[in-house]
């Protein structure tokens, strides 16, 4: 007995989601232009949480498609590629001339990068890592450092552009590195037989309590995660190079 396919009416909920996180991306960029800075950092926030939302909704009506994959990506790269590019640029870096376009391009260029690079590597990479940062997380990087600074009026001295310039080049390049960064993917997954079987106990505190110290502040909770994050993968990756050189070390002795 063949299984019975989903109403075509079903294929449109997950690309109906990854149509708002590009609409959510092309809002921040327009809020940008109009000096809506703050509001403009939460719409980028906003296409995270509806980017996170497709690819789940598709797996839970069987409706993945090379079609959604493909427009997934294109929004991707408008939400967590150009716009906060833009964003960024726009409220600190446009006063540094050309360096602040250079650091401009280095994340568009990055985001691209990653996005292409995960496409045609999603299958043989460890599902339990990234390799690179994120784009997504990439951008909340950037949009939490705007966030933070409109809504608590902090100025856009030239410290706070080299600041923005730092953390702009920081993300476009780390996204393209070789770096892991934890995806939880592994924790999500079920194995079979486990149909039905509720989260661990673990992993729903850690949830709560997650959200629970966002809510505190938003602003300042969600960038110094992203941040803490954005430097996990290095320190994943030096933990790892450690152990190769010390398993190296050993090799060595026993030659």
């Amino acid at each position: 007995m063949t299984a019975q396919k989903p109403h075509r009416g079903f294929y449109l909920l997950p690309n109906a989601f990854t149509t708002g996180n590009l609409f959510a991306g092309v809002f921040a960029i327009m809020l940008a232009m109009n000096g809506r800075f703050e509001m403009a950092a939460t719409a980028i926030f906003v296409a995270m949480l509806l980017d996170g939302m497709d690819g789940r909704v598709a797996r839970l009506t069987n409706t993945q498609s090379a079609f959604g994959e493909q427009y997934d990506s294109m929004a991707d790269m408008v939400s967590f590629g150009v716009a906060p590019a833009l964003v960024m640029y726009s409220y600190a870096l446009d006063s540094l001339g050309r360096v602040g376009l250079i650091a401009t391009f280095i994340y568009v260029a990055g985001a691209a990068l990653r996005l292409a690079r995960f496409n045609t590597n999603i299958a043989i990479v460890d599902s339990r890592f990234f390799q690179g940062l994120p784009s997504p997380s990439a951008a909340a990087l950037l949009a939490g450092f705007v966030w933070l600074s409109a809504e608590n009026r902090i100025p856009t001295t030239d410290f706070m552009q080299w600041i923005a310039f730092v953390l702009t080049v920081y993300a476009g390049l780390t996204m393209i590195s070789t770096a892991p960064f934890f995806s939880g993917k592994s924790m999500l997954k079920r194995k079979e037989g486990d149909v039905g079987k509720k989260p661990p106990v673990w992993l729903l505190l850690t949830l709560v309590l997650t959200f629970a110290i966002i809510a505190l502040d938003p602003a300042i909770m969600l960038f110094l995660l992203f941040v803490v994050y954005a430097l996990s993968g290095w320190v994943v990756f030096f933990i790892r190079w450690k152990r190769a050189r010390a398993l190296a070390d050993i090799r060595h002795k026993e030659d």
